[in-house]
């Protein structure tokens, strides 16, 4: 791992002295967490790696793996899947916690059933798009688990498509929960907001009269807190009520995780004073300017011995608002960086430190295409290189 110390950008960013503590927050969650996506702080944690039933809110890994799939072109939302006797008999009723209201052998489409399951929290639906993408239940939650582990969920592991009791096999923690929120925001940015921002959807019909079924959005943040647009709720006896939720204000994506509350309402107040918190109480600070050029970073067997390591849009720090608290910067990168480098491609790390947020990551790109050396030109690095 090769650091730089970034003494240019350091002495610009280093604010006069007078070190504030974060802001106070306090909450009856046992377990809360707080991201800003902008800036890669972490607002807030409580309790945040302790591992915990996610209950409704596994259904955005599913969210997820659909996601990838269609991303890929190996699944389309026009795509049809049928309800199978056995899945439906096994998720209707009241028994069977919330439900998209499918019919049995109906067949129904890819998006309608995402829609089921990101707005309607239809345990009904995981399952039949589950079995639609991999035959079986037990089949897809090993791609669950397999998604899990790219995205670096550490401590979680989901062992059903719907997050339904399954005596301890599935299991989460607040901070891979945001994790998994944040990749779906930043992977799948327009899937993201056709599905998981929609207020209400309408699907099967009513017994004796036939009259449509309208659910709304169980998201508490929506139409609550401004700039909100996802993620998930979930709750069982065993859980509590949790959330999972996002909201993009003026440039700042913030992510939060709150679980293990008694009620509904308790969720949604807890929910928005936490979000809004988040908002109020931080403030962006800019260091780097778009295309900026922060440092050089040294490249091995390309035509260029060097690439420029440039911000790809405005970089910001997250702070206590109303404070001006010193920072520090460096470089990191896994280096020397190897040619062929593409321009824009992600090749290192600003990472700034400060007493109230500790470390918040930005993503630093190249400069330029570097190619690799030709014949001549790797006979010279490697000479060079020996000599040196």
């Amino acid at each position: 791992m090769r650091k730089i110390a970034l003494s240019s950008i350091a002495a610009i960013a280093i604010a006069t002295p007078g070190i504030a503590a974060a802001p106070p927050f306090d909450t009856p969650a046992p377990v809360a967490f707080m991201t800003d996506l902008s800036s890669g702080a972490v607002l807030y944690a409580k309790d945040a790696d302790r591992r915990m039933p996610p209950a409704s809110m596994a259904k955005m890994m599913t969210a997820y793996v659909a996601f990838e799939l269609i991303k890929k072109g190996d699944l389309k939302l026009s795509d049809m899947a049928t309800v199978s006797p056995e899945t439906w008999r096994k998720w209707h009723g009241p028994q069977a916690g919330s439900t998209m209201f499918l019919s049995v052998n109906e067949n129904v489409s890819v998006e309608n059933l995402l829609y089921g399951i990101i707005v309607l929290s239809g345990n009904d639906a995981c399952v039949v798009l589950a079995e639609k993408i991999a035959g079986s239940e037990e089949a897809f939650t090993n791609l669950m688990n397999q998604r899990a582990k790219e995205l670096g969920l550490t401590n979680s592991h989901f062992g059903t498509s719907n997050g339904w009791p399954d005596e301890g096999r599935t299991y989460v923690t607040a901070r891979d929960l945001a994790k998994l929120a944040s990749a779906t925001i930043q992977n799948h940015p327009q899937l993201y907001k056709k599905f998981y921002s929609k207020t209400d959807f309408t699907w099967g019909k009513t017994l004796g009269e036939g009259a449509a079924i309208t659910q709304a959005n169980r998201d508490p943040l929506l139409g609550r807190v401004r700039g909100a647009d996802g993620l998930k709720t979930g709750h069982t006896e065993e859980a509590g009520y949790g959330f999972t939720g996002s909201a993009e204000q003026d440039g700042r994506r913030l992510v939060m995780v709150l679980a293990g509350l008694t009620s509904s309402n308790q969720r949604i107040a807890e929910s928005v004073k936490f979000m809004n918190w988040g908002f109020g109480a931080w403030r962006a600070r800019p260091i780097v300017a778009a295309g900026k050029k922060v440092e050089t970073a040294e490249v091995q067997l390309g035509d260029s011995s060097t690439v420029g390591l440039v911000a790809p849009k405005a970089l910001t720090v997250t702070m206590p608002a109303g404070t001006n608290s010193p920072i520090t910067a460096k470089v990191v990168y896994r280096g020397p960086i190897k040619a062929p480098i593409a321009k824009g491609q992600h090749i290192a790390d600003l990472v700034i430190s400060s007493p109230d947020t500790g470390e918040q990551r930005m993503p630093l790109v190249a400069e330029k295409d570097v190619a690799e050396a030709g014949f001549f030109g790797r006979i010279w690095a490697n000479l060079t290189s020996l000599f040196a």
